[in-house]
């Protein structure tokens, strides 16, 4: 058989379901996002952390509690074949921060905020903006009791939203509570629920002793008369949870952000208590909630720490992405400012030498490369150039070489009016930098119009 054949019989690697590859030309509503996050965190004051992807197993089996169903059917673990440690791949990443602010003692010195980005994991059926794979941006803010900093993180997540121009996501509120309270409400709940034990489907009853909270979030259209008419939390808050409460609702209303009172709200993690919220978008069918988050004064207890009260979010990246898509007006064609074209060993050389030039200069700049697709005369290098989405094209040959000059082309409808000119090799930096600032009007001294944010 000749090897040709035998590379035909080898068996084509796939990426794994639900663990998508994330491409070039999605990139720029990536960033734009990435980009907008990081600079609405900053002007909080949020620093960012970066923690391990894979934590002991146990550290989850505690925070999140052991009958949740991301523990029981959803994480990925494996033991360690080398050591024999039970590992797991991080399903979110609020037990690994705080995990990470009790071993290193962050909060030595006060408070702090802190702020997360990157790939989270789950074993669930992939759908619409839910992956095995999936992304999140979270903030938590530790060591800060008052309702202050719960109203301070959903103002954040309004500020984000306005930024990147999402107009259709409504914010729901709750409060859980303490333990006590919650377990008085569970104590009549579960009571409730065993009279009413023949509407209850699989999952329900399965939790109807171990989580009977979780009960009052399912979707199944059977059960919801009988969960609208169940003892509300919020019917056994003592005054001190609910004058914290309080004091979220009157910070949003003083700063006009609208919210609904949902009694049946909760959090699949067992470390919340008190405010919890979700932003939703109706655009985005059953998974409509692309932001969750709330209190969790027990977790640093819960870890072997001292109490230390804290209140975060975690939002879905992809499922932003999606209302981003939706919204429009996000360019993918621009890779770069100029393209750099040239012919002949010597144009090669003279081209390498300018293409760092400008780039010392904060200008992206593609050089034309022997491409396998690809001739390489000058109108298969500029059909590349137009493709690159840049606004110059630079074409070096033996006459540039000869003269000394640079063949400098528009490629834009907003350049039409100096389509193409000869500039000195020694000037070409200078001429693409003003021509380029000259174009995005923030008045800021950065050479790139696409890199700015104002």
């Amino acid at each position: 058989m000749s090897e040709e054949n035998k590379a035909k019989k080898i068996r084509k690697i796939l990426g794994i379901r639900g663990m998508n590859d994330i491409l070039p030309d999605e990139s720029p509503v990536w960033e734009l996002l990435e980009n907008t996050v990081e600079s609405v965190l900053k002007s909080y004051g949020y620093e960012r952390i970066r923690t391990p992807i894979v934590e002991e197993t146990s550290l989850f089996a505690r925070g999140l509690g052991a009958v949740t169903d991301i523990v029981e059917k959803e994480m990925y673990s494996f033991e360690d074949s080398l050591n024999g440690d039970q590992l797991t791949l991080r399903p979110e990443c609020t037990a690994g921060v705080v995990r990470a602010v009790l071993e290193h003692n962050l909060t030595y010195n006060g408070s702090k905020r802190l702020w997360y980005t990157g790939p989270m994991f789950r074993h669930e059926r992939p759908q619409r903006g839910r992956y095995r794979q999936f992304h999140q941006i979270g903030a938590e803010a530790v060591g800060f009791p008052g309702p202050d900093i719960d109203a301070e993180l959903i103002l954040l997540c309004q500020r984000l939203w306005d930024d990147l121009g999402l107009d259709n996501i409504r914010l729901e509120l709750n409060s859980i509570g303490n333990a006590e309270e919650r377990n008085r409400h569970r104590a009549d709940l579960i009571a409730y629920f065993e009279r009413h034990k023949d509407v209850l489907d699989e999952d329900a009853q399965r939790r109807l002793y171990s989580n009977p909270l979780r009960i009052l979030d399912t979707k199944n259209p059977h059960m919801q008369d009988m969960v609208n008419a169940a003892p509300k939390l919020l019917d056994y808050l003592d005054r001190e949870s609910l004058d914290h409460f309080e004091g979220v609702k009157k910070i949003l209303r003083r700063n006009n952000i609208p919210f609904t009172i949902n009694p049946r709200l909760v959090r699949g993690m067992d470390y919340y208590n008190r405010t919890v919220f979700e932003w939703i978008s109706e655009e985005l069918g059953a998974q409509g909630t692309v932001c969750g988050g709330g209190r969790y004064d027990p977790l640093f207890e819960m870890f072997g720490g001292k109490f230390t009260p804290s209140c975060g979010f975690a939002m879905g990246v992809e499922r932003l992405i999606e209302l981003m898509k939706a919204k429009g007006g996000i360019d993918s064609s621009k890779k770069a400012d100029v393209f750099i074209a040239h012919q002949g060993e010597d144009a090669l050389l003279e081209a390498t030498v300018l293409a760092e030039a400008l780039r010392n200069t904060g200008l992206d700049v593609i050089l034309y490369c022997a491409s396998l697709n690809s001739g390489g005369s000058f109108k298969a290098q500029m059909k590349r150039a137009d493709e690159s989405g840049a606004t110059f094209a630079i074409l070096i040959g033996e006459d540039e070489i000869s003269s000394g000059q640079a063949s400098v082309k528009a490629l834009r409808a907003e350049n039409a009016g100096n389509n193409q000119t000869s500039v000195p090799f020694e000037k070409v930096a200078d001429y693409l930098v003003d021509q380029i600032v000259g174009e995005c009007g923030c008045g800021e001294n950065h050479p790139s119009h696409d890199h700015c944010i104002h």
